[in-house]
């Protein structure tokens, strides 16, 4: 494994670029989101580190499990990944993703030792996500069932990285639940954005939504997912007192992802199924940045 194999691994797997803007607005915004709701100051910056480095290092774990379990399926039907044409052993991946158990831990027992349980947890689902919960079959041939199960993992995460705040203070806000239900229909959003794609990109042997349900079926769906996550970002900030900031800025967001939603539903083609991809994640970024970072721009303005 060179540095320059290891670097296009990168690239087209976990690209940093994308990913650790994303996941530091994920993760400082868990923390802050639990701080406003419970009425508390803010954490020290060693948790906002702890967070960030805990999130950070979970979905890259994510990532090697996928390559893990997916492996024979990418040999059969997608050999221009790294690992089927031989960028990268799987073997390689794994001994990143072992090494990255250990720095996990140090990060979360480094801020507050109680953690480690919580992290425990988000293991123990992610082992059984890798495993297909002992139902790879019978999963498979239910892929909602299969979505809503793997997507189960992005509450837990949040729970975590809210635990940041909440654990050494005692209790979660009451109203949290919110933020983890956003948390989990965002997963929702992202999953089924990234697997929308026009007719000439399928892939025999690959699922995805667009082929599971149909273009339009499947945009609608996703759209609705988009109304949902938006209708819980506005109770999230009705609860931490930015509600006009959001619920306008969010309806902005929500109605242009409506609308790269309706492009595709229209014409699925290449160019509406990358920017309703990239809608999906920026819709994503929205979301976590409104509910982290309103409320202290409302007390600003």
């Amino acid at each position: 494994m060179t540095p320059a194999a290891l670097w296009a691994y990168q690239k087209e797997r976990f690209p940093l670029a994308k990913t650790v803007p994303l996941l530091a607005v994920f993760s400082a915004a868990s923390i802050s989101v639990s701080a406003e709701m419970a009425g508390r100051p803010l954490p020290g910056q060693g948790a906002f580190i702890a967070g960030f480095a805990v999130a950070i290092l979970l979905f890259f774990q994510m990532r090697v499990c996928d390559e893990y379990k997916d492996l024979e399926d990418d040999k059969r039907y997608r050999p221009d990944r790294p690992i089927p044409r031989g960028l990268i052993s799987l073997r390689a991946v794994l001994m990143l993703g072992l090494a990255s158990l250990p720095m996990t831990g140090f990060a979360a027992w480094a801020w507050h030792p109680p953690l480690l349980w919580l992290l425990g947890l988000v293991w123990l689902w992610l082992l059984a996500m890798t495993a297909e919960f002992g139902l790879p079959k019978w999963l498979k041939a239910r892929p909602v069932l299969y979505l809503l199960s793997h997507m189960a993992i992005m509450p837990l995460i949040d729970l975590l990285l809210t635990a940041m705040e909440w654990l050494p203070a005692g209790a979660p806000a009451i109203w949290l639940w919110l933020f983890l239900a956003m948390s989990f229909v965002n997963g929702c959003v992202l999953e089924i954005g990234r697997k929308l794609w026009a007719p000439q990109n399928e892939i025999v042997g690959v699922d995805t939504y667009s082929g599971l349900w149909g273009p339009q079926s499947a945009a609608m769906i996703w759209a609705i997912c988009v109304v949902v996550s938006w209708a819980l970002l506005v109770g999230v900030s009705a609860v931490t007192g930015a509600l006009w900031m959001t619920a306008t800025l969010g309806s902005a967001g929500a109605g242009a992802c409506i609308w790269a939603g309706r492009a595709y539903c229209k014409a699925p083609t290449p160019d509406a199924e990358k920017r309703l991809d990239s809608f999906a994640g920026l819709w994503v970024f929205a979301c976590y940045g409104l509910a982290g970072f309103a409320p202290m721009l409302t007390r600003m303005f």
